[in-house]
């Protein structure tokens, strides 16, 4: 049985009714937290299987981990690599692959090592691009759900406090406690949504493409270590891939110019 279905359909549900049977007792924001986060969080529980809701909650972590990708010092990295497999030879890489830090880096100099031809190998390294990118999309999936489902909720709290409100219309005083809880469960909703899960979607899928890039520059330089191309223009090639590059070469247009 898929428990997440279940965990998630009793969160969600328990949330709303809690927070609309409290809603009298608490105070506004806490009852329309209850019923927009609470209802969101069990929402998006039962959207996901376990698997993939596990994935999805370590990639937060991603959102508030600096990037730290040294495209420049990868690069020198593949051109000290192309100069060394030009001096002592293919098979001098699997010593220097011991030293690479970068798990991919490093696999793909050893799958280069393996004698695989280059279109083997680029196809090899595509793969492993591409299944690195499926094994991330739970995690901006499970934001842009969330920040989905939280604006709909939010109206579903205001629906729960105008019926509030209307259960007490013959008692004035009664009616401010409904009303606020209606206006703050609308703000929560779409507040959440638009200050929160959406933007930690398009930071995530900011970060992915650029692994993705960082991991296809690694493929192109280990593919022309392969060709046996000059590390020289291994390294003009690279440059390319850099994010500073058409500034870069725009500067220089001008400067051939003037």
């Amino acid at each position: 049985m898929d428990l997440t279905t279940l965990i998630g359909s009793l969160i969600g549900l328990g949330c709303v009714a809690l927070g609309h049977q409290l809603g009298d007792r608490l105070p506004a924001p806490a009852s329309a937290a209850l019923i927009v986060l609470g209802g969101t969080l069990g929402a998006v529980i039962a959207q996901f299987p376990p698997r993939e809701l596990r994935l999805a909650l370590r990639q937060l972590a991603l959102v508030f981990r600096p990037s730290g990708s040294d495209a420049r010092g990868l690069v020198a990295q593949l051109v000290a690599l192309a100069r060394t497999s030009r001096k002592e030879g293919l098979l001098a890489l699997e010593k220097e692959a011991e030293k690479l830090a970068d798990p991919f880096l490093r696999q793909a100099v050893l799958a280069l090592v393996d004698g695989n031809e280059t279109p083997a190998l680029r196809a090899q390294l595509a793969s492993a691009i591409e299944l690195n990118e499926q094994r991330r999309e739970p995690g901006p999936r499970f934001f842009e759900a969330a920040g989905g489902y939280a604006p709909t909720i939010g109206i579903l709290g205001a629906v729960l406090g105008l019926i509030q409100v209307m259960q007490r219309l013959g008692d004035p005083s009664q009616l401010g406690a409904g009303i606020a809880v209606a206006f703050v469960a609308t703000v929560y909703g779409v507040g959440s949504a638009n200050l929160i899960f959406l933007p930690l979607a398009g930071k995530l899928k900011t970060k992915i493409r650029a692994e993705s890039r960082r991991r296809e520059l690694i493929a192109e330089g280990v593919c022309a270590i392969q060709d046996g191309t000059n590390p020289l223009l291994i390294e003009k090639r690279l440059q390319a891939w850099l994010d500073d590059a058409p500034l870069r070469a725009a500067g220089a247009t001008r400067k051939k110019r003037a």
